[in-house]
């Protein structure tokens, strides 16, 4: 691996002016399109090459003009042209694009340093992190910002409908996905790291990504490269025990104004209903109500972070509470997709133990008349593996029945089994929960027949296809509700 090309974080920063044409490697990923966009906002001439472009993505970005080019039919040595090239994190290590990049004699980074560096540098950066929920808590910052009246820019890892993914706002307030996985394969740090962060929200954290890390500390190693000087606002669910032990590391160091738990001890719902949710939190020693359109446990928990922050920024509860009553989800977050044999088809992206149960017990308390039958496929190298082979099994029994897509990969953990599908059906069935299991997408659509009608909602989990589910006939055959 030659780095004598590669530009760090504060060389990009002193350096920017200078900086005229980049050029995104592999651009067809969510980050990197929305990382496009946002440094073509920002002034810079921008374009991007890969060896496929897939859907959604790529009909995103040829709608924005950017100069698109097929890697496959490309000649290195237009990059020479360039003052910058920011390489996706789908690049291998090994590879003999690597070694291309690396020895043309430009400039090279990651998207998130790219993204801290030129865009986020001279802006006021919220960062969403955590384990569950970055993606709806950003969209849900983000819209209700806008209500409220100001010109906040956005950068969200989902598909949104009817806007783009990412926007530059006026620099006042700028949400960002904050994620923890790593940024290149010269840039083995977690990329919020790298986005210039003046407020953390804490939605979560457990252990996850068991390719990249090896325990709950590695993740909490990457919060501590930050926390140690960090001077902004920080806002934290502390049900969970890990962000909560996390942070009274720097009880000492951080003013304890800065420090906005939430959890059970702050939110207290009232009522639920499928026209929403009534609930109250807990703000300097008064409870405020408020009303939303949002259901779900884990969607009220994210709310109450971005309530919580608005009320640190001095805005009233009355004008918060009209701002989140009509609230949207992006696509893959309780996404109704139409009716199959009278049943009603859900499609969410959970797959971490806990956001599958918390999503399949919110979808059973706004639909309490019908019986919710989840299509699980783990699909994530760390869902794949063993390592969450009894969580699984425990989160499902909130299920009224479950078809377990089993993957058609093999875990990429290292030390990792894969995870066991017949054993996870088998605690199901002696726990009383009907379950079964399906190889392949043909096993999975006569499956889908048998337990579909009027009286079902069938939720679908998986961050993939499930099993090509989402690609086939199926689609065509829904009906709108």
């Amino acid at each position: 691996m030659n780095l004598m090309n590669k530009i760090s974080n504060s060389e990009l920063k002193s350096q920017k002016s200078k900086i005229k044409r980049v050029f995104l490697y592999r651009v067809c990923g969510t980050g990197m399109g929305a990382c496009a966009l946002l440094l073509r906002e920002k002034g810079y001439h921008v374009e991007g090459g890969d060896t496929t472009y897939y859907p959604p993505m790529s009909d995103y970005l040829k709608s924005t003009g950017i100069p698109l080019h097929d890697l496959n039919k490309f000649d290195m040595d237009y990059l020479r042209d360039f003052d910058l090239i920011v390489v996706g994190n789908v690049v291998p290590r090994s590879s003999e694009e690597a070694r291309l990049i690396e020895d043309l004699g430009v400039p090279f980074t990651s998207f998130p340093s790219a993204l801290g560096s030129l865009v986020l540098d001279d802006v006021n950066v919220i960062g969403i992190a955590g384990t569950h929920g970055k993606t709806t808590t950003t969209y849900l910052m983000t819209q209700v910002f806008e209500k409220l009246g100001f010109d906040p820019g956005y950068f969200i890892g989902g598909v949104i409908e009817g806007r783009e993914s990412s926007r530059l706002g006026d620099g006042k307030y700028f949400f960002i996905e904050s994620d923890e996985y790593d940024s290149a394969y010269f840039e083995k740090i977690s990329k919020f790291r790298l986005y210039s962060l003046d407020h953390l929200i804490l939605t979560s954290l457990e252990f996850d990504h068991a390719d990249i890390f090896n325990d709950i500390e590695d993740i909490k190693n990457e919060f501590r490269a930050i926390l140690g000087e960090f001077k902004g606002k920080i806002i934290y669910d502390d049900s969970y025990i890990a962000s909560t032990d996390l942070l009274t590391e720097y009880e000492d160091k951080i003013e304890k104004s800065k420090f906005y738990p939430y959890g059970d001890n702050v939110l207290k719902i009232k009522n639920i209903s499928k026209e929403g949710t009534s609930f109250s939190i807990i703000w300097e020693n008064s409870e405020l109500d408020f009303e939303t359109n949002l259901v779900g446990k884990h969607n009220i928990l994210n709310l109450c972070s971005v309530i919580l922050f608005t009320l640190g920024e001095g805005i009233s509860p009355e004008k918060i509470n009209e701002s989140i009553k009509d609230l949207l989800l992006v696509r893959r977050r309780q996404e109704v997709r139409g009716l199959y044999n009278g049943a009603i088809v859900i499609d969410d992206f959970a797959h971490h133990p806990r956001a599958v149960e918390l999503t399949t017990s919110g979808i059973k308390s706004l639909y309490p008349d019908k019986l919710v039958k989840v299509i699980i496929e783990p699909n994530s190298a760390t869902a794949r593996s063993n390592i969450f082979q009894d969580e699984f099994a425990e989160a499902l029994k909130v299920a009224d029945y479950v078809v377990f897509s089993k993957p058609s990969r093999s875990t990429s953990v290292k030390g990792a089994t894969d995870l066991d599908g017949v054993k996870i059906v088998d605690v199901l069935n002696k726990a009383g929960v009907k379950a079964c299991i399906v190889e392949d997408l043909e096993l999975l659509r006569k499956e889908i027949d048998i337990i579909s009608d009027e009286n079902t909602v069938l939720l679908v989990l998986s961050n993939g296809t499930c099993l090509g589910l989402w690609q086939s006939s199926f689609v065509n055959e829904l009906t709108s509700i």
